[in-house]
């Protein structure tokens, strides 16, 4: 499995690629950040942002794309930037019919370290042991992508079987018969 993490952001978007299957070795691919001038025009950073990840899509043809979902922060800026970068992401895939999964921060520092608090310094430190690296990514967004690739490598089987059990008790609810009831009103 190909997965494109990426870390939203208009000024550093991280990206990162990682191949493998859950309980074996992950290979990294490919790591950067896309990034866009703070003083820009917003419409001008989105089509960078947009350009960047297409970029990434031809050159690495992921199977999946993992996105980070935006969270309430304190500061209604950075979290407006963040969710439209996410959303050029998840439009960038969607277009090409590349499955798109979003992960919260927590599930992904959680999956990585086995810590859902874990800080950056924790996470950048286990995403370098986890695809045997000599050094941890620079800068943070570009280790955080590759830490959502591997959350979404990492979590995909059991998701999968979760959903086929709710699919497979779906199915049997439909098709048990259910008992006749008396109507309402009469009594026997």
């Amino acid at each position: 499995m190909r997965v494109l993490g990426v870390d939203p952001g208009l000024t550093r978007c991280g990206v990162g690629v990682v191949e493998g299957v859950a309980g074996r070795p992950l290979t990294m691919i490919g790591v950067g950040v896309v990034r866009t001038p703070s003083d820009a025009d917003l419409g001008h950073r989105l089509v960078a942002v947009e350009q960047g990840i297409e970029q990434w899509l031809d050159e690495h043809r992921p199977q999946y794309v993992a996105v980070e979902r935006v969270f309430s922060q304190h500061n209604v800026r950075t979290v407006m930037g963040t969710a439209q970068a996410s959303a050029v992401a998840i439009l960038c895939a969607s277009r090409r019919g590349i499955p798109v999964a979003l992960h919260t921060p927590s599930e992904v520092k959680a999956a990585v370290t086995g810590s859902g608090r874990a800080d950056k310094a924790q996470v950048g430190a286990m995403v370098t042991r986890l695809l045997r690296l000599a050094a941890p990514p620079k800068p943070a967004d570009a280790a955080d992508a590759l830490a959502l690739a591997i959350c979404h490598i990492w979590r995909t089987p059991a998701q999968n079987r979760l959903q086929q059990a709710v699919a497979l008790h779906a199915s049997k609810a439909q098709r048990t018969p259910k008992a006749p009831t008396a109507p309402k009103g009469r009594t026997p």
